[in-house]
């Protein structure tokens, strides 16, 4: 079966063309500036070895881009496929599923009016994957749809997880909790880690760090998922490349009586703050690096604050699940950076967790734990695309 998946954007839309059943890349790209003057398409023929192809090409809105990669897949020179015919079914990204959905499902109009109700949590992302997935349904009527919700992994977490110390109407009434978020990187890598380890997976006590410009950090028992750093928003948890992660907060009504708005406030702890905040030079953990080198300060101390919250959560977690049998790194930084890796587990050998410095300057697929580590320490490129694939395989074959 040909799966395509489909992650939208407010004026963009990633894809990707999966055949599931040799788990294989076929086409993937990425249309931008979608409603804005010099919308284009980036294609890339994989199948075919072909490099990335940039068609510009007007697209009012999500129906044309979508129209324009079905376009590409079957074009007789970049295309994979001879029709749209071949495409099995979609898979959709949607980021939150709120209390709704527990698990990827079929879409249908009743969970179509279930997203709407979601979107008030998530408003700046939910409307475009709902706009996808309307955009993709009148194109493809009669192709099956599968939503796929980064939230969905996370509500197996107990309540005494998920929970927040207000009045209980708060959650009953606004649906302020935890939900977490990352959940379709955390599920395939734990899921990896759990095929790596042997042995029964019900049994197996994991934690997940998906480390990027965006982090969260995921304490996985027996492929559940009983706690996560990211809350009632993405802007919980450890510091990111923009977003505060967690702190006091009453620092937010000190600003608001200190003058500045509530969506000023809003503004500085998502986009402002974090590393490139602390550090005063970037959000990308490679130039922090490099300014720490040459000796600046607020560099290196960013880079502490970081891997000092990591290397806490991971303790917390395995306190939390009485145990630990693995730590997984993935994502941008997780996968990318033997540096950060190190720092976080430094000081962790009294849980036995301890690697590899040869090991751990290698990439890829790879366990980094030292011979004599009782807990591994796993590096698992994560593929977001191709867990969509596998739970939109699993639901349209009743699997």
């Amino acid at each position: 079966m040909k799966i395509l998946v489909i992650n939208a954007g407010s004026s963009s839309l990633k894809y990707q063309l999966i055949d599931i059943n040799d788990k294989k890349v076929l086409a993937k790209g990425l249309c931008e500036r979608i409603g804005i003057e010099g919308s284009n398409l980036q294609h890339t023929c994989v199948e075919k070895g072909l490099d990335k192809i940039k068609i510009e090409k007007p697209m009012k809105d999500h129906g044309d881009a979508i129209q324009m990669v079905i376009d590409a897949l079957i074009d007789p020179e970049h295309g994979v496929i001879s029709s749209m015919d071949e495409i099995g079914a979609v898979g959709h990204r949607v980021v939150h599923g709120a209390e709704e959905f527990t698990d990827s499902c079929l879409i249908t109009e009743a969970v179509m009016k279930a997203l709407e109700k979601c979107t008030p949590l998530a408003p700046l992302h939910n409307p475009p994957n709902i706009i996808g997935i309307e955009a993709c349904k009148k194109i493809m009527p009669n192709t099956p749809m599968v939503g796929v919700f980064d939230t969905a992994f996370h509500q197996t977490m107990p309540p005494k997880a998920f929970m927040y110390a207000l009045p209980y109407e708060y959650y009953e009434k606004d649906g302020i909790r935890k939900y977490g978020f990352h959940g379709t990187s955390h599920k395939y890598v734990s899921q990896k880690a759990a095929e790596f380890l042997g042995g029964d997976p019900a049994k197996l006590k994991i934690v997940t760090c998906h480390l990027g410009n965006g982090s969260s950090i995921s304490a996985v028992d027996g492929g559940k998922c009983v706690d996560t750093s990211m809350g009632f928003t993405p802007l919980d948890g450890v510091p990111m490349g923009t977003r505060t992660g967690s702190m006091d907060p009453a620092v937010v009504t000190y600003l608001i009586n200190k003058g500045m708005s509530a969506q000023e406030v809003d503004n500085l702890m998502n986009k402002k703050s974090g590393v490139a905040g602390v550090s005063g030079v970037s959000s990308d953990f490679r130039d922090l690096t490099a300014a720490s080198k040459e000796g600046n300060k607020r560099a290196q101390l960013a880079l502490d604050m970081f891997t000092y919250q990591v290397k806490k959560y991971i303790g917390s977690y395995a306190a939390a699940m009485g145990g630990i049998d693995a730590v997984v790194f993935t994502a941008g930084v997780g996968e990318n950076d033997a540096a950060t890796r190190k720092a976080i587990v430094s000081g962790l050998e009294f849980m036995g967790i301890k690697i590899d410095d040869e090991k751990n300057n290698t990439r890829g697929f790879v366990d980094i734990s030292a011979g004599d580590a009782t807990v591994k320490t796993l590096v698992i490129p994560t593929d977001e695309e191709m867990m969509i694939a596998i739970d939109t395989k699993r639901l349209v074959e009743g699997e």
